[in-house]
């Protein structure tokens, strides 16, 4: 437990699954934590019987102080918070950031623990002096009912020589509140600062978008689409036009999916292509996890494709890389979150024949 002069008052806005995950173990590990959401079921659930936090390590439950949104006005007269966390969708940055930034002390920081190209926008909400990245690489959480968040397998990732936790200054500085990050996530799972934060955040997003709208056009887990060579190749194309465009624009990408950024950017090439296939064949009897845009079209949420796969292809526009399979993978999800089209394994086939593959 941290001792009186180590405990911090921490806020999130945002207490679903990554948040409520992050959140509990901080509040297990004796920081103040206190959550604003939007949901109302999972505010009153969690005041009344807590937050059930499930994974590779015992469970426990905890009682954070939680707010509903409306109840900003009774939050204000609270005492200021040393670490805001915006644990959002992407596409409710500006305004989370903006509304966190308020309740922070004027010395704290502001971190986006969130998935896809989000801090610029709490750059512009929060200050970029402000402001930190949090790279959650190789984490998976999900919450399907109020009050109980899970996270599979049954060891941490440090016990396998992975770092999960990257934090970051958007100048690519070294500052003591990055390590003061570090150490206090340390319960949950390895970490580390880096320096290079936009080639971190960009691995994640490759990462992201070779996977999570593969499984949620598909409506399989990533262990079974492993299973098939089409599935593969899905991620593997996506992959490919990811890095290509991270890449291109200058960035130090770090690796991701277990290959380099440049493995996957020449995917073309026959002998590399074979390379990632068998690397992704790999991971086809391990956990059948859906991940975070699966989980939203099962609840029926909209996803954070624009800012995924989406973002990729706008920013391909700008260096000139052409990004067919992101569009059309794109385009797909837009037709599930407009319940046009419904989820399932022929997506895959159309998604690649749609790029020329």
């Amino acid at each position: 437990m941290p001792s009186k002069s180590e405990k911090k008052r921490i806020i999130f806005i945002g207490a679903g699954a990554v948040g409520s995950y992050l959140g509990g173990w901080l509040s297990h590990t004796g920081h103040d934590v206190t959550f604003v959401d939007m949901w109302d079921e999972q505010v009153e659930k969690i005041r009344k019987n807590g937050l059930h936090v499930d994974g590779p390590h015992e469970s426990f439950v905890v009682y954070p102080t939680m707010f509903h949104l409306h109840e900003n006005e009774l939050l204000a007269r609270e005492e200021k918070f040393d670490i805001g966390f915006v644990a959002v969708k992407a596409y409710d940055t500006p305004w989370a950031a903006t509304f966190i930034n308020k309740f922070v002390k004027p010395d704290g920081f502001i971190v986006s623990s969130q998935n896809t190209w989000t801090d610029p926008a709490v750059a512009e909400a929060v200050g970029a002096d402000r402001a930190v990245g949090l790279v959650m690489s190789s984490i998976s959480v999900a919450m399907w009912q109020a009050g109980k968040v899970e996270r599979p397998g049954e060891t941490r990732r440090r016990d396998h020589g992975h770092i999960v936790f990257r934090a970051g200054n958007h100048d690519g500085s070294d500052s003591p509140r990055l390590h003061e990050l570090i150490d206090i996530l340390d319960p949950v799972d390895g970490g580390k600062v880096t320096t290079n934060l936009w080639g971190e955040r960009w691995a994640k997003l490759g990462q992201n978008s070779m996977g999570n709208p593969v499984a949620a056009s598909s409506g399989m887990g990533m262990a079974d689409l492993n299973k098939h060579a089409r599935g593969r190749e899905l991620q593997i194309r996506l992959a490919q036009e990811v890095a290509a465009v991270g890449l291109a624009l200058g960035h130090d990408v770090e690796n991701f999916g277990g290959k380099s950024a440049k493995q996957w950017s020449e995917a073309s090439r026959g002998d590399v292509y074979e390379l990632l296939d068998a690397e992704l064949l790999e991971k086809s009897s391990g956990a059948n996890w859906r991940p975070s845009m699966a989980q939203d079209v099962v609840k029926g949420r909209p996803t954070e494709i624009y800012q995924m796969n989406g973002f990729v292809c706008q920013e391909g526009s700008k260096v000139g890389i052409d990004t067919p399979v992101n569009a059309a993978m794109t385009n797909v999800i837009r037709g599930i979150d407009a319940k046009e089209i419904e989820s399932g394994f022929e997506n895959v086939d159309r998604v690649l024949k749609s790029a020329g593959y």
